[in-house]
């Protein structure tokens, strides 16, 4: 008998417990938060425009009255606002559940964060291995913390260059944004074993949406001013992806789902993981690689200056 598939229904109750996500104000983030919040988890939504975040909070009110949000602002492509708003969550905060890394860009023409990094690699990884790293002192104040890092079946296209790792003497923008995915499941996994290491109890959890239909996939079309680009996008977006919603199951149940175990890689069940419900799925062999994975550790600390403090 094959077992029941996982929905929001079955979303355990988050009463008391505190979830940042970042992006939370669109697609994936967005959706994740509205599914928390209606199960009773207290949201701060990590976002780069107030307004953007504002509209999205009052989205979620409408679908659920007494959800309980806040908005902080969070750059990932600056590492001055991500120490600026980990030292804000820490103030408000006694402790934190659940961090959820999710906002991210994707295959975007060359270009460089506040602090000189490749964008993709930048936001996607760096900014959210210093956000994990300032924070995880409040993860470990919480009874059952997880991390959740959103990944991407394009980690299989992806190879770290350490060599080039910023892209600086030759860019492709999908082998950056492969690089970048990968990275997130090389932290995830190095993460938990380090963890493990100190026996402490977090739980080191990744996730992909499969093909959600979000604005992702615009972002890049539009910088490049190619309205062939973003007229393909919207139709693929609106004929062959999933929602929104149904993409962010995976984020869900990573986040919350009794039965998630660190260094589980939680994906869609459907054909070649672009749709479906949660479960745990395979990454490849690159992003098993322990070697890799500390060295980009390291490499990670000294580009962000930020040290993970495992003994306290």
């Amino acid at each position: 008998m094959s077992k029941p598939r996982w929905t929001i229904d079955d979303l355990p109750k988050q009463d008391g417990k505190v979830v940042v996500i970042t992006g939370a104000n669109s697609g994936i983030g967005y959706e994740a938060a509205l599914a928390l919040a209606g199960a009773g988890a207290h949201i701060v939504m990590a976002c780069r425009k107030e307004a953007l975040a504002q509209a999205a909070i009052g989205k979620i009110r409408e679908a659920h009255p007494s959800a309980s949000l806040e908005f902080v602002a969070l750059n990932l492509a600056s590492l001055a606002s991500v120490r600026a708003f980990a030292a804000e969550v820490q103030t408000k905060h006694e402790r934190l559940d659940v961090l959820v890394n999710n906002a991210g860009v994707m295959a975007l023409p060359y270009c460089k964060t506040e602090d000189g990094f490749e964008m993709q690699l930048g936001t996607n990884h760096l900014g959210h291995f210093a956000l994990t790293g300032l924070l995880l002192g409040h993860l470990l104040a919480a009874p059952a913390p997880r991390v959740v890092n959103v990944a991407s079946s394009a980690h299989n296209i992806g190879k770290l260059r350490f060599e080039d790792l910023q892209g600086e003497k030759s860019y492709h923008r999908w082998r950056a944004y492969g690089q970048s995915k990968l990275a997130n499941l090389l932290f995830t996994y190095e993460l938990q074993r380090r963890l493990d290491a100190h026996h402490l109890g977090l739980k080191s959890v990744a996730c992909h949406p499969g093909y959600a239909n979000s604005n992702l996939s615009l972002v890049a079309a539009q910088m490049d001013q190619s309205s062939v680009a973003e007229r393909f996008w919207r139709f693929a977006n609106g004929s062959v992806a999933q929602s929104t919603a149904m993409g962010a199951l995976p984020t869900v149940y990573a986040a919350a789902a009794l039965e998630v175990n660190g260094s589980d890689y939680i994906g869609p069940d459907g054909f070649f993981e672009m749709s479906g419900y949660p479960v745990k799925v395979k990454s490849n062999a690159r992003s098993r690689d322990e070697a890799a994975a500390a060295e980009l550790f390291q490499v990670s600390e000294r580009l962000t200056g930020v040290t993970f403090a495992f003994g306290g």
